[in-house]
């Protein structure tokens, strides 16, 4: 059994997510069997949570070792763990740090699987965050895709637009009020049939940037609930995106100059 406070209004799906991705995996069986209590009260599914709540999750020792990442690199500075699809990149942080101190520097949408990139200290959290933010940090994702490419290659230029209320964004040729520039390089590797396996390179770091981008050109992720094709989703079986952060390669200048040269490849594939 573990137990969480609350720190804002939310509900117990969300706040699960984000704190016992164990819990996530195996949420449906937990709320069916009221194994969850809120304040010492069996709650429901549904159940909304105040700021201050404390949060019971009666696990079993078996649910509990359910693995949500496996470690591709680690050392005294970073973490370089291989993220499963269905687990949140604040869950995972969640977990890491019970172990001890454990920094975020960048992340990846809960259905994405694959690298994903932690400090441990807050000089690494620093440089780490500054590479990120300088596109020092070489990231190739692979994705399976609706295979409507007009060209085997290329590099794509739009501009895309967030909504904060409805946590998704919008592609457009040209540019518009509120609007910020995306470039995104793909190639595709692999033909089959209606679908493709293509790798994809980020030139800029906006949300969602790869789904929403290649869904613009007809050619939307499988699995992606909100920007896919609903019909090829269905026909391949697909309830989440099949995107993965594939391989990662650091470009550094201080204390963590020694990662350079390293290529880390996630176990993940199509």
């Amino acid at each position: 059994m573990k137990k969480f406070t609350v720190t804002e209004n939310t509900d117990l799906r969300t706040f699960t997510d984000a704190v016992f991705p164990q819990a996530g995996f195996c949420f449906n069986i937990l709320t069916k069997n009221k194994d969850i209590k809120v304040n010492g009260v069996r709650v429901n599914a549904n159940a909304a949570l105040k700021a201050g709540d404390e949060v019971a999750y009666y696990t079993t020792a078996k649910q509990e070792k359910m693995s949500s990442h496996t470690v591709v690199y680690e050392d005294e500075n970073v973490l370089v763990a291989d993220k499963l699809s269905g687990v949140t990149s604040e869950g995972l942080l969640s977990e890491l740090t019970e172990k001890g101190g454990y920094y975020a520097v960048h992340r990846l949408d809960r259905n994405t699987g694959g690298l994903i990139v932690y400090a441990k200290n807050e000089e690494a959290r620093d440089e780490l965050l500054a590479a990120f933010k300088a596109r020092s940090v070489e990231k190739i994702y692979i994705a399976l895709c609706k295979n409507a490419f007009v060209k085997k290659s290329d590099t794509l230029t739009a501009y895309l637009t967030k909504n904060q209320k409805t946590s998704t964004v919008k592609v457009s040729a040209d540019e518009v009020s509120g609007s910020v520039k995306i470039v995104t390089q793909y190639s595709v590797k692999e033909e089959r049939g209606d679908i493709a396996l293509v790798e994809v390179r980020l030139h800029t770091g906006k949300t969602h940037q790869i789904r929403a981008h290649l869904a613009f050109i007809g050619c939307p992720v499988v699995g992606d609930t909100k920007y896919g094709d609903n019909a090829l989703n269905k026909k391949y079986g697909a309830a989440r995106q099949r995107l993965t952060a594939k391989r990662l390669q650091f470009s550094l200048g201080g204390k963590l100059a020694y990662l350079n040269g390293k290529r880390f490849e996630s176990a993940f594939g199509y």
